[in-house]
């Protein structure tokens, strides 16, 4: 019996996830929005009808039987039929008057929403069209109170008719007035805050006008019988003559003391330059010659070209909205560890390890005053404090003698700590812990991190949460030997990016030259992933690939200054927020910008197999994309000298260094010994700056990430990837002897007129419009520009249309013919 009961019960969860999943389905949203599209517009013209057709349809509407409205000689004169009619009769005359047209906005908008055909704030569109519905519908109940006894059309529908009677009776005509004042004012400052604005203004304006008239009106009760004759001051006529000079600069110095010669000497003024001083003069005077008289102003013209954009009053942009119903990743994708936040502290263990360590310095003379443990999830910084007169290059060499005391790996010695004066004996636990993505992301310190680009590398030996800004860094070297946690790594800085921004924010270029390591991040091709629009892997894997992506991220860096300086901006950060707040013209090309993070996991192999064309984009992407929020991450396996060069060292000033075989990888990556040092597993060496920080890399596995990956590919995406500039190589040149004219593309025509009507010469445009391969749309550009339609290649920018309108394209197809 209860196993039939758990039967039923697990058919009517899966019968309950097909309807779920049946209404989840996008084409069926498609085809929900399209009916509410259609079935507005069939109201929008039973309501329009109803206005010339209301008055000979109301007698059958109110008097006739069901049956006569169904039949086919019912004299319904409606456009929309009997039915229309019913519907507009009842929601206009019964309900909310010629409000309620804001119902078919709304039904009009709903529909467009599950079509994507655009992208609302749904939520907001209901409030906002309930608020206007209810308003407008007391509003014209209350005007128009009268009207409803003599018209066929209650305006304000019957609702607004009681309800304004009722307010009526309890508040009166004026309280009336005084609820639909205040509640149109609060509407339109939930529309928008500059409402506020607005009426300080006005009312700031109206006080100002009203002190001038009552200044104006204390002037002419003040004025003087005896009339000041002088040509009238607005014209500002400085050319008097000298006897009225004369009189004035007699009036200029009567008000100085006669007695103060020093004083008498600073108002002359007027003789030597009777220029602005003279006008001053004039302008001083007429006052006392006559009060109430024109007043003489001066204004300074502003060149309107000069002015800022300021963009149409609106609120500031938000570039979340295209993805409004977008959902970061739950920590409940990431598996918890039991034992990853708190390392458990083994006494036994930290005392035989205190033991060995001062009886190993004790057996070579040295002798300590203190030591100090803090345990960390894999290691144990033991702080000792030498006695005074021991050198510190004595204990330093003393780390292979105490590793085999110790009969442990991975001893490091940090003599002395940086700010302490003490010395640091790094030790590996016996019984390491793991610590969880999922403990670091749900941290506090993430939570409320304010980073631009937070990377969550770890924790550290005091089981502290390691977290840096990868804005600051700017650009990342990993390198580690197989197996030693470099993939894992990687993960993290990607896992803890998607944790932290939207689609909108950033997105990745990943190179894979293995072609397994980044494959389960291609779901989310439409969300993160940037690529060239030639419609191949969203995951780069081919080094000729790599080395066209490469230099596209270098024509989208060299766009991006030139947006920078045309916006008089020094780093994207500014140019956002510039751009968000409505002060840049998106018709002169500005949009915002995303961060670009670039992640190439086998550096060595693109080096072996491209050598100097990989490596001078890099360097040149990380000499210079910064400002402009490209930042890279580059990982390699073998740190050689031939692999990560000086020049590449050079510009990656931040350093992630696992576990390696020799010393001299570790100088290599780090400039000094200790990465051979490490003992493996993700334990690692992180370097930005002088002294090296210990860090136990977050373990985030494969199915943890797959799982973070799916829950975001559920989610809305943009149509396509976000598609990189295109680049031509410098030695592809301009020779279009190979097109054949003769053997023109079946989508030639289309292609063209496609770039006419459009005014943009872009193969991407022809390979979004039509589907096809980079390669096709390449080679119809290469026929287009051939044909004369479009100009030649000019780097990142769109090619430039040489037909001003169809016409002139038809004469030129003709001329082709």
């Amino acid at each position: 019996m209860a196993k039939k009961n758990s039967e039923r019960e697990a058919q009517n969860v899966a019968s309950a996830n097909k309807i779920v999943l049946f209404f989840k389905n996008e084409t069926i949203h498609f085809v929900i929005g399209l009916i509410l599209v259609i079935f507005s517009v069939y109201l929008l013209l039973a309501f329009s009808s109803f206005f010339f057709t209301g008055a000979a349809d109301q007698s059958i509407i109110d008097g006739g039987s069901s049956q006569e409205l169904a039949s086919v000689n019912n004299h319904v004169k409606n456009y929309a039929g009997s039915r229309g009619a019913q519907l507009a009769s009842y929601l206009i005359n019964d309900c909310f008057g010629i409000s309620s047209f804001f119902i078919l906005v709304f039904l009009g908008v709903t529909g467009l929403k599950l079509m994507r055909v655009r992208m609302f704030r749904l939520w907001k569109w209901f409030i906002g069209c309930s608020l206007l519905l209810v308003w407008f519908s007391i509003f014209f109940g209350f005007v128009l109170m009268d009207q409803y006894k003599d018209s066929f059309i209650y305006f304000g529908g019957m609702h607004g008719y009681n309800v304004s009677n009722w307010l009526i009776s309890q508040v009166g005509i004026p309280g009336v007035w005084m609820i639909l004042l205040v509640t149109a004012i609060c509407f339109l400052i939930y529309l928008s805050a500059r409402t506020i604005i607005w009426i300080r203004k006005l009312m700031s304006l109206s006080f100002v006008k009203r002190q001038e008239k009552e200044m104006e009106m204390e002037a002419e009760d003040e004025k003087p019988q005896q009339e000041f004759t002088n040509p009238q001051p607005q014209t500002v006529d400085f050319s008097v003559d000298k006897t009225f000079k004369q009189n004035l600069l007699h009036k200029e110095m009567e008000i100085v003391a006669p007695d103060d010669e020093d004083r008498f000497e600073d108002k002359k003024v007027v003789p030597e330059a009777l220029g602005m001083t003279f006008e001053k003069t004039l302008v001083d005077v007429l006052p006392e010659a006559k009060k109430g008289g024109p007043v003489f102003e001066i204004e300074t013209a502003v060149n309107e070209d000069d002015e800022a954009y300021q963009g149409p009053e609106r609120e500031p942009y938000n570039p979340k909205l295209d993805l409004e119903n977008y959902h970061f990743p739950t920590f409940e994708l990431m598996r918890k560890y039991d034992n990853s936040n708190e390392p458990t502290i083994d006494m036994e263990e930290q005392k035989a390890n205190k033991d060995r360590i001062i009886n190993t310095l004790r057996s070579f003379g040295i002798e300590i005053n203190s030591i100090k443990a803090t345990v960390g999830p894999t290691v144990t910084l033991y702080e000792i404090t030498p006695e005074q007169g021991v050198r510190i290059s004595k204990i330093r060499g003393l780390e292979d003698d105490i590793a085999l005391s110790l009969s442990a790996l991975g001893i490091r010695i940090i003599a002395p700590i940086p700010g302490k004066g003490t010395i640091g004996i790094e030790v590996p636990n016996s019984n390491p812990k793991i610590v969880s993505m999922q403990s670091i992301i749900g941290s506090k310190k993430f939570q409320e991190s304010t980073y631009d680009l937070p990377i969550a590398l770890g924790k550290t030996i005091t089981n502290e949460v390691f977290m840096v800004d990868l804005c600051k860094m700017p650009h990342v070297l990993v390198a580690g030997a197989t197996g030693q946690g470099k993939s894992v790594g990687l993960n993290a800085i990607i896992t803890s990016l998607l944790y932290k921004k939207h689609p909108a924010e950033l997105k990745f270029v990943l190179v894979d030259p293995k072609k397994v390591e980044f494959s389960i991040y291609s779901v989310i091709e439409n969300h993160f992933l940037a690529k060239l629009p030639d419609g191949g892997e969203p995951i780069i894997t081919d080094v000729t690939k790599v080395v066209q992506t490469l230099n596209s991220i270098c024509v989208e860096m060299d766009g991006r200054y030139d947006l920078l300086k045309k916006a008089h901006v020094r780093n994207i950060k500014e140019y956002n927020e510039k751009f968000i707040n409505r002060k840049l013209n998106p018709e002169k090309g500005h949009k915002f910008m995303p961060y670009i993070v670039v992640i190439i996991d086998e550096f060595g192999d693109l080096i072996m197999t491209a050598g100097k064309e990989v490596e001078l984009p890099i360097a040149r992407i990380a000499q210079l994309a910064r400002a402009i929020g490209i930042h890279m991450v580059i990982a390699t396996q073998r740190p050689t000298t031939n692999i990560i060069t000086g020049t590449i060292k050079a510009n990656f000033p931040a350093r992630v260094a696992f576990r390696v075989s020799s010393m001299m990888d570790s100088r290599t990556i780090l400039d000094r010994p200790g990465a051979n040092q490490l003992i493996g597993r993700g334990d690692m060496l992180f370097l930005q700056g002088a002294d090296p920080i210990r860090v136990q890399c977050a373990f985030v596995d494969t199915p943890e990430v797959e799982d973070i990956t799916k829950y975001i590919a559920r989610h809305q995406g943009y149509p396509t990837a976000f598609y990189l500039p295109e680049y031509v190589s410098e030695d592809a040149g301009s020779d279009l002897g190979d097109v054949d004219m003769g053997r023109l593309d079946p989508l030639f025509e289309d292609a063209a007129r496609l770039i006419v009507v459009h005014q943009q010469g872009s193969t991407s445009l022809i390979q979004r419009k039509f589907s096809i391969g980079y390669n096709r749309a390449g080679r119809i550009m290469d026929q287009l520009e051939k044909a004369g339609i479009v100009g030649p290649s000019e780097g990142s920018k769109a090619r430039q249309v040489m037909c001003l309108d169809e016409n002139d394209l038809e004469m030129r197809l003709n001329n082709l013919q």
